[in-house]
């Protein structure tokens, strides 16, 4: 199976919000990825629901919506409303992590799991049946542009090890630092799912970048 691109969209133009969108319609993308921030997890905040809302009626791709804040559970419904495919949400996050997954699916939508770079993948023995998705942090989150942690790579190794021991169908993304160096590795290590910001959005060509990493 081939891997997945989700641009971020944290990383966009947001001046020209719907061209950016279309843009990604047209190129090899796979699905938008959607950064939300609290200021309070993460030391930032991205954007809320109504930027959300217009890129639902621009999008034709998967909507991976992933919610760097505290208390998600209080906000499920309203992002299947907006037209969220995928949820994430972060397990440093919540208290009842697997009574949130099931609320995520409960609203019909693929729920993901995500951790920060120096949470251990031991962290998801409890949980890697109940997920669609796994989202490792590749940079310390709150911010785009950061440098790749080079650890990654050995946390993609274990856990794809986990799923397999599993028997789980969960999906590995990897998000943060992605760039046409790196790709490759990641995909060969396991990894399922690549999410570029400003890699694909701050490039001269983004659409031929999204294509350069879809086929490495």
């Amino acid at each position: 199976m081939t891997h997945k691109i989700a641009p971020s969209i944290l990383a966009a133009d947001f001046g020209n919000l719907s061209s950016e969108c279309k843009m990604v319609n047209q190129s090899d993308a796979d699905w938008f990825h959607i950064d939300v921030m609290d200021g309070v997890f993460v030391p930032n905040i991205s954007f809320g629901m109504p930027v959300i809302h217009a890129i639902n009626k621009i999008a034709q791709k998967t909507m991976d919506v992933h919610l760097m804040i505290i208390e998600p559970d209080k906000y499920i419904s309203n992002f299947k409303k907006l037209g969220a495919d995928i949820l994430t949400i972060h397990l440093e996050a919540c208290n009842h992590i697997n009574r949130t997954i099931h609320k995520i699916k409960e609203e019909g939508m693929r729920s993901g799991i995500a951790i920060n770079p120096h949470t251990p993948i031991s962290s998801l023995n409890d949980i890697i049946n109940d997920v669609d998705l796994v989202c490792l942090m590749s940079v310390n989150p709150g911010f785009g542009g950061q440098i790749f942690i080079e650890n990654t790579y050995n946390k993609i190794i274990d856990l794809k090890k986990l799923i397999e021991q599993k028997n789980s169908k969960a999906e590995i993304q990897i998000d943060g630092g992605v760039n046409t160096s790196n790709a490759r590795k990641l995909v060969d290590c396991g990894a399922d799912i690549l999410v570029a910001g400003s890699f694909v959005f701050k490039s001269d060509n983004p659409i031929e970048t999204i294509s350069n990493l879809k086929n490495i």
